[in-house]
């Protein structure tokens, strides 16, 4: 069913890699590469789009987890306030898997594209990787591929994953060791499929580290202060300052008092009756 589905997209695949391999020149494995890197050209679009959503929730990260603490009881409510706060921010919490999501059609349809066309899309890659349409297990080299593909698993789900929870994130980055023992059972040309795609991912969030500036959080771009609450008890008013006019009336005064205190006492001359004599 799910072969019927993609079957458009699958003999899309195998027109591209006939393109790659037979106009182009490139050998089979080197043919699925420059589809992948094909594939992710044109994903880059959403590639931005998650970059500048991933920077929106690294900047309001703080409000979010104080709405997440003040309705941590009521998980409707938690949800609600959530999506009403993710639109008034733009903010889309699934742009961040929307470039995975789109590639995982792409990616089975490939599968069947290779299973399909086993016996023709053959060849070595590297001179290293001998017959691509060999399952992993069939030569030292599917090991190293394995291997590779771990750890550009592990990175790149470290540079796509910068938004989520600590433990959730841990958890994420441990499952593709999880999952070695099922991906050992693909073909090698299904593992450098996915494993190009990831070392994309990784250079992608190299280069968009270094040229995209860090947005600083919501709250540094706010102004500095103390924040009032509803316990915060009001600003008490300045005292009233005393009127100068009452201190220019005393001050004068002290300095006459005490020049009057200490001035000697006034000496009154009496006028003899009779007039003087003669």
């Amino acid at each position: 069913m799910v072969a019927g589905i993609l079957t458009p997209l699958e003999n899309v695949m195998k027109s591209i890699l006939d393109f790659f391999h037979t106009n182009v020149g490139l050998s089979w494995p080197w043919s699925i590469v420059a589809l992948t890197v094909l594939v992710r050209i044109l994903l880059v679009p959403l590639a931005v789009r998650q970059i500048h959503s991933m920077q929106s929730m690294q900047r309001h990260a703080p409000e979010m987890k104080a709405i997440q603490q003040k309705y941590k009881g009521d998980r409707q409510k938690l949800n609600e306030e959530l999506m009403k706060f993710y639109r008034e921010n733009n903010i889309n919490p699934a742009a961040s898997c929307l470039p995975l999501i789109l590639q995982f059609p792409i990616f089975i349809a490939l599968y069947f594209t290779l299973r399909h066309e086993a016996h023709n899309i053959t060849g070595s890659w590297l001179h290293v990787v001998p017959n691509i349409s060999d399952k992993v297990t069939a030569h030292w080299s599917g090991y190293v591929l394995l291997a590779i593909y771990a750890g550009s698993q592990i990175a790149s789900t470290y540079f796509m994953g910068a938004t989520m929870d600590k433990t959730q994130r841990t958890i994420m980055m441990i499952l593709p060791l999880v999952f070695l023992s099922v991906v050992a059972g693909f073909l090698k040309k299904n593992i450098l499929y996915w494993m190009t795609t990831n070392l994309w991912t990784v250079g992608q969030g190299l280069i968009t580290r270094q040229l995209v500036p860090k947005t600083p959080p919501a709250a540094a771009l706010k102004p500095s202060g103390p924040r009032r609450s509803s316990r915060t008890p009001p600003k008490a008013e300045p005292e009233p300052e005393p009127e100068t006019a009452a201190e220019e009336t005393t001050e004068p005064a002290a300095p006459a008092a005490a020049s009057a205190a200490n001035a000697p006492p006034r000496r009154v001359r009496r006028k003899k009756k009779g007039g003087a004599r003669r």
